[in-house]
């Protein structure tokens, strides 16, 4: 066990004083009539020094000892509310107020008045002690500026936020509202596609056989049926054999795992939304995904403009659209529809790549590779790519002018993938191929390789209507929204290596 620093010890002190006296460190429950917002906003100066008896409750976050007065600030979800306690007019629970330390959890019963210096102040006639903090949170020290409030020292290594999301959230208010900002995205997302006539539904996150994107799985074992299963990496291929079952638009927003590196836009575990629409293909989803996002930035945000790591980024409809070989071959002279894999190294090793990574790569990830390198830093402003080399895309209808072409798009801003989209392959012939294809990859060592899915092929033959799909990082539109550079700023608790 950690050794306890003198402030520590000093807190446990102040614990077992108050137990002696009869009071417990931690209760049950508090009946508290309002909360701090409802408290300010119910005092009127007419009222005086008599204002309104209220009760509330939260954290303390401030106090400063003058004698036999004291002052302090409550804060609850709502804000923060300033305390007046009095030894004559505590009584005996004076001595409960001398024994409070910040970041207890107490609750107050007082009127509401107003200080000389216009503070609107609940005078404590009750002290409850609800919860004793036995650790100090890591507030550092608070000064008001020329721009405000500014913090100095405090909880600021990244690493240690992230691990103790806990205090991060107790001690950065600013940290609470990307999290609240978070909720609010989900929840535009969710009205936008119920209105549209969209059926949420849930599919197996263990799976038997993995698939829906390229990726390594985390693997695991079911004991009872003694069988190795698969935390999915995708929604695609169960929500695919709904539209099979007649359920013709479904989406599901839900945690996909994958076993890959970690990066500032990658997390093992994250979340998705993925929709699927009978009746429509890739021009549909490009249209659907525009609105979704529009929806939730003005839902969100007010506004369809706003500035990023510097950058100003207009998501005034319609987005930039721009064809995936066209584009590569202005950058490049390399037309990756016919270009071999010396070629295509050729470009990675003039663009920098570190020869043996380049060796080791072929095919499609030759292709993917290319993409990455040349066009994607470029794809700042809103930008629809389209019509995708089939390498690429197991699970989309060939371009319907050009075989060597699937119908796809992805959604790019800040040359970051945002969301993915096809005309989905629905002709079970030409998905077993495929399947078949990346078997070959698999075998020639690309782990990423999808896997052949029997049961999905025979969900095929029974007949899938033509459909459009399109799946969206929830994380990633989080990101965006809520203007943080970092994936693991809007996961409350990101995949962290075991404390030493």
């Amino acid at each position: 066990m950690d050794e306890r620093t003198y402030v520590e010890e000093a807190r446990r002190d102040k614990r077992a004083a108050l137990e002696a006296a009869g009071v417990p460190a931690f209760a049950y429950r508090y009946e508290r009539s309002h909360v701090a917002v409802e408290a300010v906003a119910l005092y009127d100066d007419a009222m005086g020094e008599d204002g309104p008896v209220v009760s509330v409750a939260g954290r303390i976050v401030a106090l400063r000892s003058q004698g036999k007065t004291a002052f302090g600030h409550l804060e609850d979800v709502t804000g923060r509310l300033q305390v007046y306690f009095k030894k004559d007019l505590l009584g005996p629970a004076w001595e409960v107020a001398q024994l409070l330390d910040l970041d207890d959890h107490v609750g107050v019963r007082g009127t509401l008045f107003r200080t000389r210096t216009g503070e609107v102040t609940v005078r404590a006639a009750e002290v409850t002690l609800l919860a004793k903090s036995l650790r100090p949170l890591p507030r550092g020290k608070t000064q008001v500026g020329p721009d405000g409030m500014v913090s100095h020292g405090g909880l600021q290594d990244p690493e240690v936020r992230y691990r103790q999301r806990y205090a991060d959230l107790a001690v950065h208010p600013d940290v609470r509202e990307v999290f609240r900002l978070r909720a609010r995205v989900v929840s535009s997302t969710r009205s936008f596609l119920d209105e549209r006539h969209f059926l949420e539904v849930e599919t197996p996150v263990l799976q038997a056989l993995y698939g829906g994107a390229a990726a390594r799985p985390f693997v695991t074992h079911h004991n009872a049926l003694d069988m190795p299963l698969y935390l999915r990496i995708a929604d695609e291929l169960y929500l695919k054999r709904l539209l099979v079952g007649g359920l013709e638009r479904v989406y599901e927003i839900g945690h996909d795992f994958r076993n890959e590196g970690m990066d500032r836009t990658h997390n093992p575990e994250f979340t998705m939304l993925e929709l699927y629409q009978a009746y429509a293909d890739y021009t549909d989803m490009m249209a659907l995904t525009e609105a979704l996002v529009l929806r939730v930035l003005d839902e969100t945000l007010g506004t369809r403009v706003i500035e990023r790591e510097g950058v100003r980024l207009d998501f005034n409809p319609p987005f930039r659209r721009v064809q995936f070989i066209d584009a590569i071959l202005q950058r490049t002279g390399l037309d990756l529809r016919v270009a071999t894999d010396p070629e295509m190294r050729a470009v990675l090793l003039k663009q920098g790549g570190e020869a043996g990574a380049v060796a080791a790569l072929a095919g499609g990830r030759l292709q993917d590779e290319v993409f990455k390198t040349v066009l994607e830093p470029e794809l700042v402003q809103p930008t629809f790519v389209l019509d995708y080399p089939r390498a690429l895309s197991p699970l989309a209808k060939l371009h319907r002018s050009d075989p060597a072409l699937t119908e796809r798009f992805e959604l790019f801003v800040m040359g970051r993938e945002l969301a993915n989209a096809f005309s989905e392959l629905n002709d079970p012939d030409d998905q077993r191929r495929r399947f078949e294809d990346q078997g070959r990859q698999r075998a020639e060592g690309d782990e990423e390789a999808h896997t052949y899915d029997a049961d999905y092929i025979r969900a095929l033959e029974y007949g899938m209507p033509p459909a459009g799909g399109m799946g969206m990082g929830v994380d990633r539109l989080t990101m965006l929204v809520a203007d943080q550079a970092s994936i693991r700023d809007v996961i409350l608790f990101p995949a962290m290596r075991p404390e030493a």
